[in-house]
């Protein structure tokens, strides 16, 4: 392992810019990069760097996480698998929970989650604890780069301001710097290495450092001019795709209003090559991002007033999204004489999105929960997801789910390559996402 970055300040950034801008195969190659949080963001950025060359330390809080890495028992895309094994016996692609590992880095990254309450309040503490972590372990020389989504001015108030009170100074004796995280699990279309990122330095030697250190694992790197303006360009990013997804879901219960299929009106409309883009309405909206970010930028505004009504509004719109289907499905049995109260009902797909076993923030665990609170006999059958505990009882996957078994399935993940021509035999379908069956029912109650 390389020895702990002593040069003087950041000079040894400058000299490695000059070094590496001429070119090379493998550019990172003689860069250890520490990698702080080794989820499903940390996990794909620390194989991309290591694919350029550089030496990874891949550190999170959870030796169970770090077992599973090392057993490939993690949801990657078939390339990224390739990829993990290739680094078994290389050396130079390490795993551990001791964080004084930090101080032998060129480059910390640090890759934590931030999620919400359950009051639906920016939760910190991993950040703030790894961030902590991070600043008290910071050698002078090192290269930091925050990819974690918070609101504006987090990197100013967890990293920069703590370094200053340490006595480092920023691009002097550091480099920091926030580039958001743009993963999407499961998605072989938007891999990190095809996808752009947003890089905004604490100062010009800062972003130039960070661009160089990411170039290789992105398509191209946009600069900013600083980490308020990348902090605020993720949170724009999430807070577009979760007022359009609850719009989708509202035009969806318009169309089934008015007996259309909403699927060929978005077809339809998404013809137009300007001025529009395909939203598609489903059971409500899970996951790392949606459900969670826009809550970063909301915690920040004044509660009262026409402080973002429309956002407001959306997210509310979302997180009703489960009683909703709940209700739909209580029309689709009723209108044949069944009441919810022990009616067998299977969820089909229970992960957030297709062809991960992420349950984070799925709409499933609201939907199963709130149709056993109304006495459904609930299952599930999802290949992903092996057991789930609702409403304190521990639910195993339905292998091999046969319609005869069930008054009503609702779909709510079809996961790639799933067999779904048992559906045509099953008695009542209700499908969130509007792909498999005609618009679901109108809710009249």
């Amino acid at each position: 392992m390389p020895p702990a970055v002593t040069a003087a300040g950041v000079a040894r950034w400058a000299e490695l810019l000059r070094t590496a801008e001429e070119g090379g195969a493998e550019p990172l190659r003689g860069i250890t990069v520490a990698v702080v949080g080794m989820g499903y963001v940390g996990l794909p950025t620390a194989l991309g760097l290591w694919g350029a060359g550089a030496t990874v330390l891949g550190v999170d809080v959870s030796e169970q996480r770090l077992r599973d890495i090392r057993t490939g028992n993690v949801d990657l895309l078939p390339s990224q698998h390739a990829a993990l094994a290739c680094t078994e016996s290389t050396g130079d692609f390490l795993l551990t929970t001791d964080a004084d590992a930090l101080r032998e880095a060129d480059a910390v990254i640090i890759c934590v989650p931030t999620p919400v309450t359950e009051d639906y309040e920016p939760d910190l503490r991993a950040l703030s604890g790894a961030c902590a972590a991070v600043v008290e372990r910071t050698v002078p020389g090192q290269l930091l780069v925050l990819t974690s989504t918070s609101h504006v001015g987090t990197t100013r108030e967890l990293l920069l301001a703590p370094l200053t009170a340490r006595g480092l100074t920023v691009e002097q004796d550091v480099l920091v710097a926030f580039a958001p995280e743009r993963i999407d699990p499961g998605n072989e279309r938007h891999t990190p290495e095809n996808t752009p990122r947003v890089v905004g330095g604490a100062g010009p030697l800062s972003c130039r450092a960070t661009a160089f250190l990411l170039r290789a694992t992105a398509s191209r790197i946009h600069e900013v001019p600083d980490p308020e303006t990348a902090e605020m360009a993720k949170l724009w990013e999430n807070i577009f795709r979760a007022v359009n997804i609850a719009l989708a879901n509202e035009l969806a219960d318009a169309c089934a209003h008015l007996n259309l299929a909403p699927v060929p009106v978005i077809e339809a409309a998404a013809t137009k090559p300007y001025g529009f883009m395909p939203f598609f309405p489903g059971p409500g909206a899970g996951g790392h991002c949606i459900p969670c970010d826009p809550y970063y930028l909301l915690g920040r505004l004044p509660a009262g007033g026409r402080s973002a009504p429309v956002l407001r509004t959306a997210m509310t719109a979302l997180r009703e999204r489960p009683a909703q289907v709940t209700a739909q499905a209580a029309d689709l049995l009723g209108a044949d004489g069944i009441g919810l109260d022990g009616a067998r009902i299977l969820v089909l797909g229970v992960a957030y999105k297709p062809g991960v076993s992420d349950v984070r923030e799925s709409p499933a665990l609201r939907l199963l929960g709130l149709l056993a609170d109304q006495g459904a006999d609930v299952h599930y059958s999802d290949g992903h997801v092996p057991s789930l505990t609702v409403a304190g009882r521990e639910l195993r996957s339905e292998p091999q789910p046969e319609h005869a078994l069930w008054d009503l399935v609702i779909v709510h993940t079809a996961h790639p390559g799933a067999d779904l021509d048992w559906l045509d035999g099953a008695p009542r379908v209700l499908d969130t996402r509007h792909r498999f069956r005609s618009p679901i029912p109108t809710v009249t109650r």
